[in-house]
């Protein structure tokens, strides 16, 4: 006898991105990530290593900092989400955006997404941090090409424009 395998049925998944509405019909399984780039199309959120390590993936969900690879939409039901593309307002670059490019902190530009996010949740929490502070702040994103120094030095910068 063979088994015949069905999809499980779409969910309704109703968020807030970046301050606009959306309700999409998602398998349970699928992932944030992949809601947030398929589904609303924003293509900000990078997706990384799929296991929460690199960090690529983060956003911010009702004002926790997430990795959305290990999120599923299902799971953001009702949520206000935060995407890199919420930072800018009105054209002009958000003052973390800003020090980034003033300060090189990115070359290849795969983890800055997560990093400016992970940025922003660690000056909310603390606006007035150390650089060992924010070494600590930042561990969870990993960055390939940087080293890191510049990616220290644009926070730090960040921190002085936002207070």
């Amino acid at each position: 006898m063979t088994e015949i395998m069905t999809r499980p049925p779409k969910v309704p998944v109703t968020v807030r991105v970046n301050g606009v509405g959306y309700e999409r019909y998602v398998e349970p399984r699928k992932l944030l990530s992949d809601f947030i780039r398929q589904d609303v199309g924003l293509t900000g959120t990078h997706v990384g290593c799929e296991h929460g390590v690199c960090g690529a993936c983060t956003v911010i969900v009702d004002g926790e900092l997430v990795k959305s690879c290990l999120m599923l939409a299902v799971q953001a039901q009702g949520s206000e989400i935060m995407t890199v593309e919420g930072l800018a307002k009105g054209g002009e670059l958000h003052p973390i955006q800003q020090a980034f490019h003033e300060h090189h902190g990115l070359q290849c530009g795969f983890c800055t997404p997560g990093m400016l996010l992970a940025a922003l949740s660690l000056l909310e929490e603390n606006p007035d941090p150390t650089e060992d502070e924010v070494k600590v702040g930042m561990d969870g994103n990993l960055c390939r090409c940087t080293g890191y120094y510049n990616i220290v030095d644009s926070i730090m910068a960040a921190a002085g424009k936002m207070k």
